[in-house]
């Protein structure tokens, strides 16, 4: 059988959720995909859930286990077993709707297209979230997450995930994006993120978010390597998720580090993206997002936190 999709799944001490991927894994309506699970030497029980599915499915799913060397090093395996036209990376925390793979996989393959993305739900313990992540002109304005994607296999020959590292999704979607000619979009939420304590995005390790410079800057001197770097881009990129997304996130946690790498992230945008307005991305932007974005630059951390708070009260006020 002809493999159409590789679904490569790293595995790390989840044990309480890994069922529930797998589950919607081999569910799959298209018949013609490959499950790739590496256990990056999980110290829990997670590779006895995974021997159970292995033997109930053996001709689907193979099982890989390694030395523990984070989400990037397990992918990197997960890519060098590939068989399959595409890949997908799926995180052991979360599942997929039953289409995924089947309608994004058919999409692709009608538009010859070298990425296909869907839409996000975050799932919390007492509510649903729905994201629409498929609503852009350009990829990089998007969300970089991996996740909620499909690839043509052949956009990771040149380039692997790093390790050990947060934001690894953001550096290795920068170093392919000149690559990608054609992408399509399926407007249905067929991701669902797993949104627990566990996840990084609201872990309180706030040193740990200036990894986030390391990923842009790394990804910057590859693609200058190649040629390929764009200012625009770049900019967009800083703009979007250092100046934004990764300060309102920071800035809403306690902890005692936040001030200091809050000043790191607002003076490393002072000193690459200070005519970000003279940019073509920031035609495009949302007048909230510039507002915010000012709030920041201008370190009003906690006025740009307010406004934030009282737009999503207002948001569940009007949808109540």
């Amino acid at each position: 059988m002809k493999i159409k999709v590789s679904v490569i799944v790293p595995v790390w001490n989840v044990e309480k959720y890994i069922t529930k991927c797998l589950d919607s894994l081999v569910a799959q309506t298209l018949k013609e995909i490959e499950i790739i699970i590496v256990n990056d030497g999980s110290p829990d029980n997670s590779q006895k859930i995974i021997d159970k599915y292995v033997k109930k499915y053996p001709d689907k799913i193979k099982s890989f286990i390694k030395d523990n060397g984070g989400l990037g090093s397990a992918r990197n395996l997960g890519l060098e077993q590939a068989k399959g036209k595409y890949v997908s990376f799926i995180d052991s925390d979360d599942y997929v709707d039953k289409n995924f793979a089947k309608h994004m996989y058919e999409l692709a393959e009608k538009d010859n297209a070298d990425v296909a993305v869907c839409d996000m739900i975050d799932i919390y313990e007492d509510k649903e979230i729905y994201h629409d992540f498929t609503n852009f002109k350009y990829l990089y304005q998007t969300t970089p997450s991996v996740c909620n994607k499909i690839f043509r296999r052949e956009l990771f020959d040149r380039v692997r995930f790093k390790s050990k590292m947060w934001y690894e999704d953001l550096n290795i979607m920068l170093k392919i994006m000149n690559n990608i000619k054609k992408i399509s979009v399926i407007h249905e939420g067929y991701y669902y993120y797993n949104c627990g304590d566990s996840s990084i995005m609201r872990n309180n390790n706030s040193k740990k978010n200036l990894d986030i410079i390391w990923a842009i800057e790394d990804a910057k001197e590859y693609l200058i390597e190649n040629n390929e770097f764009d200012k625009n881009i770049y900019s967009c990129i800083i703009f979007n998720h250092v100046l934004i997304d990764t300060i309102n996130r920071l800035e809403s946690q306690k902890n005692k580090d936040k001030r200091e790498v809050l000043n790191k992230l607002v003076n490393y945008c002072h000193d690459n993206i200070s005519d970000y307005k003279n940019q073509e991305f920031y035609k495009s932007i949302s007048r909230n997002r510039k507002i915010i974005a000012w709030l920041n630059y201008h370190r009003m951390f906690k006025i740009s936190r307010i406004l934030l708070e009282m737009k999503k009260k207002l948001k569940g006020d009007l949808n109540g």
